[in-house]
Formats: structure tokens, C-alpha cells, sequence
């Protein structure tokens, strides 16, 4: 007697034999990149994951940022958040498109239960700036 799928204890969704996943994915982009040029990579980045059969449930701009060191003589970088659902087995791809890319200096992908509904804390700390 098996489980019903419904009742798996999961968060994650089950198709095409592979455990959809959600990811927090952070991309840091150059310094010398202009906004709308980032908002354009971000968009790729999207495009890329739905390819692969993922889906982005939201994307925060957090801004240019200081770094706490040089990176590939860096002194700032654009930072986007990605909340993904993506299959599990296609994370090290999209990883290995991140660290093909030049303009992406570094990127972090977390594995997390579910994705946040609510704005993150450095979006919160982005809009007390600028009230």
C-alpha cells in the first residue's frame, strides 16, 4: 500500500521524474554595467531556467553595493536575487551558465523549504534608505 502523492510531506512538486527544488539565487553582477543593462541579464538568467524547465516566482534588484574586497577589480557590484523552483539535477547547469557569464562576478545558490512571499531583509533595509 503505497502513500498518496499528495500526502508525501514534501513542499516540492513531483514532475517529469524529478523533485521540482527551491532555490534563494543571488547573482553579482560588475560594477560597470548600467541598470537596465543588469535588469537584461536578469531577464536571461530567467529565460535560462525556464529552458530548463524552472520557474522564477519573484526577482528583487537590491542595487549597487559595496564589496567587502576587490573582485576582479570591483570595487561595487549590482546584486539580483532569483526566488527559483527548479528541478534539482539542473541547478550545477545553471550554476556552470552563471560562471560562464563574465559579467557575473559571483553567485550563490541556497536551497531553502519553501521561498519567502515577503520582501527580503535587504530590500527592507533598500526602501529605509531612501525614506
Amino acid at each position: 500500500m503505497g502513500v498518496p502523492a499528495d500526502d508525501m510531506g514534501s513542499s516540492a512538486v513531483k514532475t517529469k521524474g524529478n523533485k521540482m527544488a527551491y532555490y534563494e539565487s543571488v547573482l553579482v553582477f560588475r560594477q560597470d554595467l548600467t541598470e537596465p543593462q543588469v535588469k537584461e541579464k536578469a531577464a536571461k538568467f530567467t529565460e535560462i531556467i525556464k529552458e530548463m524547465g524552472g520557474d522564477v516566482k519573484s526577482t528583487e534588484f537590491w542595487g549597487l553595493k559595496n564589496l567587502a574586497y576587490v573582485i576582479r577589480k570591483n570595487r561595487k557590484a549590482h546584486y539580483v536575487m532569483l526566488n527559483i523552483e527548479l528541478p534539482g539535477d539542473k541547478i550545477t547547469e545553471l550554476e556552470r551558465r552563471s560562471r560562464i557569464d563574465e559579467d557575473v562576478i559571483r553567485f550563490l545558490n541556497v536551497r531553502v523549504k519553501e521561498l519567502a512571499t515577503a520582501p527580503s531583509i535587504m530590500m527592507k533595509k533598500n526602501n529605509e534608505e531612501v525614506e
